[in-house]
């Protein structure tokens, strides 16, 4: 039960990244968002990922398949609605 639950836990909370793609796509800028913050929140959870993918853990996996996805997208939107750039 508690591996359950944690395995759904990590899944959700890169979610959380969803409503600042909302917000920035609303707006059409991510001015207030820094590029290289957001690009190094992705390439650390890129370079981590392999070590939960040899880690047999459903649940490091699941969390990390979940964050890169949704840090990617952060990425890809933050680039794309930045002032000068869209």
């Amino acid at each position: 039960m508690i591996k359950t639950i944690g395995f759904w836990a990590a899944i959700m909370l890169p979610l959380w990244d969803i409503p600042l793609i909302i917000q920035v796509v609303k707006r059409k800028s991510s001015q207030d968002i820094s590029i290289i913050w957001s690009a190094g929140i992705w390439a650390t959870a890129v370079l981590m990922a392999p070590a939960a993918f040899i880690s047999h853990n459903p649940i490091a996996i699941g969390f990390n398949i979940a964050n890169v996805t949704m840090l990617s997208a952060v990425l890809v939107v933050v680039i794309k609605y930045r002032k000068g750039h869209a």
